[in-house]
């Protein structure tokens, strides 16, 4: 088992709460599409008591839970700080002390951006349709040259 280290956590689990399953599942969604979290859970509704501007409220909200490396967390909270629907929204983390060195892993790779997502680009690569200054792509001709054993084309009537 792997997951902790001298003090702090490696992985986390942060809950939020929603008012509205639709938006729980937007933010599970669009965090695990950012690759903020590997895994975004919704569960609910459940029902929630809690003091709000001095009026003690109830509410049925539903849980988001993200399974997440400990480095992802400050991006995730002010992902989910922006696009949360609530002035003050829940986002606490509780950290994972043990787990699957395989999961554990998984969590880490899927957080992780990938080369062929848009945007991203592996050091020393070049991404199809460009080339780097100075080079020529194969099947293509530098101008003013042409390769061997080719016939210059013929202009106007021959």
């Amino acid at each position: 088992m792997a997951g902790s280290s001298a003090g702090r956590a490696e992985y986390l689990q942060v809950q939020t709460t929603t008012d509205s399953r639709a938006e729980a599942m937007e933010l599970a969604r669009a965090a695990v599409e950012a690759r903020l979290a590997a895994c975004g859970q919704v569960a609910g509704p459940v029902a929630s008591a809690y003091w709000w501007e001095e009026e003690l409220e109830r509410a049925e909200e539903w849980f988001v839970i993200f399974k997440l490396p400990a480095d992802r967390f400050d991006e995730l909270a002010e992902f989910l700080a922006e696009r949360h629907s609530y002035d003050e929204p829940e986002i606490i983390a509780t950290p994972i002390v043990a787990g699957s060195t395989a999961y554990l892993r998984w969590v880490t790779d899927e957080t992780r951006p990938r080369a062929e997502e848009p945007g991203t680009v592996q050091p020393g690569t070049v991404q199809p349709g460009t080339a780097q200054p100075g080079t020529v792509q194969p099947g293509t001709v530098q101008p003013g040259t042409m390769e061997p054993g080719t016939v210059e084309p013929q202009t106007g009537e021959g």
